[in-house]
């Protein structure tokens, strides 16, 4: 089931999937990572968490966290468990934040992958997004998708 993030509950775990699916992934460098870390909090109160998880009151498995701009769509992390991949929570957690962007008025969608994430560009891609350009000082691919 997909359920709104519940910070008491679910960002220690949020933080620990952020850790090890997504930092490892990421070119920069200690002391940037920590000035990212610390930034996260107050980044999951700018926009929307939702969670992927068995049932209501369980534990989470994985997360989408996303911002509304206008009519833009900013996915800002999205991460699932190892044991949780490959089961489409992945999908599931984007086709929710996609509709309810799209109740919102979003026309299209954005998300940036580090260069080294060849799998998160192969996901995207499936999803229909497509590479826009490339920025060489964040090491990231920017990827679109019309809503």
């Amino acid at each position: 089931m997909i359920r709104y993030r519940r910070p008491k509950q679910d960002d220690a775990f949020i933080m620990r999937l952020i850790d090890s699916q997504l930092v490892p992934l990421s070119h920069l460098n200690t002391v940037q990572l920590e000035a990212v870390r610390k930034d996260i909090p107050k980044r999951l109160g700018r926009g929307i968490t939702l969670i992927a998880c068995q049932n209501y009151e369980d534990n989470p498995f994985g997360f989408v966290h996303y911002i509304l701009h206008g009519d833009l769509l900013y996915i800002d992390m999205l991460a699932v468990a190892p044991e949780s991949q490959r089961k489409r929570w992945g999908n599931t957690l984007m086709v929710h934040a996609e509709k309810f962007a799209v109740s919102r008025g979003c026309k299209r969608s954005k998300v940036m992958v580090d260069a080294g994430n060849a799998s998160g560009l192969s996901f995207y891609k499936k999803l229909g997004y497509v590479a826009v350009r490339y920025h060489t000082q964040n090491h990231c691919h920017e990827l679109e998708k019309t809503l």
